[in-house]
């Protein structure tokens, strides 16, 4: 329309001698340039329609969320012993409970490990203990102290967490390493790489550890990604680690350099292990099968392997060959 509408402009004043033929054509020729551009405003009007409703939806959520409320205990670094008493958590009302009356005590330096199909309650539980969710009902302590009279800060303070899905940010090697620090101390950063087996990588980045990584860390592979988090565990060296299904999307390869780092850090640290791989846990001190919410049974490898339990059977059916 726009092009007819100057087409038929153009032709009414050649036709009483108001332009030339060449002043006709560089019009012409213009209008042609400007159509591609005026297509791309309209494609990207979508985006940021679709940008402008989620920042609505994201205010409107950060302004009804009740604020977090904790206490004002805050010993500066934890024991690591923690309690679950009872403890349930109900998403929905008539979905059931996903934790159902959980019971279990994990002492300082311990490292348990917990198994079941999916659905089982694994996540629920490791994401009680930072507050990331509130049981229903029953409680948790940390130390002794139930966590609701934690300053939450404190709280979160005591605990590192690798997970199967790394968030990294299009920041430096060093700053992803020592995220939420207020000063960033160069050397405890090489430490950590270094156990975490990505001291090498790091320092043959054309900045070394001053690289930005990109966008969530696409520049490295998931098994650069999975020990630059451990790293990050590693300088955060908080009492409780938490391995949400760390090795679970690597190759055989990777996986040993990844299960290296994890050795190291879990040194003197209250661990809780999450993994569908059982082979990584094998030397767990205490491994506790999960289903509906609820503890089925627990003990170590050799002692679930001869009960012939849910545990044998989700190890059987991963090594039938």
């Amino acid at each position: 329309m726009a092009l007819a509408t100057v087409m038929t402009i153009a032709l009414w004043q050649s036709g009483h001698d108001k332009t030339t033929v060449g002043g006709f054509v560089a019009f012409v020729t213009g209008l042609m340039m400007l159509i591609s551009p005026m297509k791309h405003l309209a494609e990207i009007s979508a985006p940021i329609t679709r940008g402008l409703a989620a920042i609505e939806r994201g205010v409107d959520l950060v302004e009804q969320a009740p604020a977090e409320r904790g206490g004002s205990h805050d010993p500066g670094r934890a024991i690591g012993r923690i309690e679950f008493d009872h403890a349930s958590v109900a998403y929905r009302s008539e979905q059931g409970r996903a934790l159902d009356a959980l019971t279990l005590t994990i002492a300082p330096g311990e490292t348990l490990a917990l198994v079941g199909p999916s659905g089982a309650g694994k996540t629920t539980v490791v994401n009680l203990l930072p507050r990331f969710i509130e049981p229903t009902s029953g409680s948790i302590k940390l130390d002794g102290v139930p966590l609701g009279e934690w300053n939450v800060a404190a709280l979160r303070r005591q605990f590192a967490l690798v997970s199967q899905d790394v968030s990294l940010f299009n920041d430096t090697v060093a700053a992803n390493v020592a995220l939420g620090a207020e000063t960033i101390h160069r050397e405890r950063v090489r430490e950590a790489l270094r156990a975490a087996n990505l001291l090498a990588f790091a320092e043959g980045l054309p900045q070394g550890i001053d690289t930005v990584v990109g966008h969530n860390a696409n520049e490295l592979s998931g098994g650069q990604r999975q020990r630059l988090a451990i790293a990050r565990a590693i300088y955060k060296d908080a009492p409780v680690l938490i391995l949400d299904e760390a090795t679970s999307a690597l190759d055989s390869e990777s996986e040993q350099f990844v299960q290296q780092a994890l050795e190291r850090l879990m040194q003197g640290r209250t661990s809780l292990v999450i993994a569908h791989r059982l082979s990584t846990i094998k030397q767990a001190g205490r491994i506790v099968a999960l289903d509906g919410g609820r503890i089925v049974e627990q003990g170590s490898h050799a002692e679930l392997i001869a009960a012939g339990g849910l545990y044998a059977r989700l190890h059987s059916l991963q090594f039938r060959d």
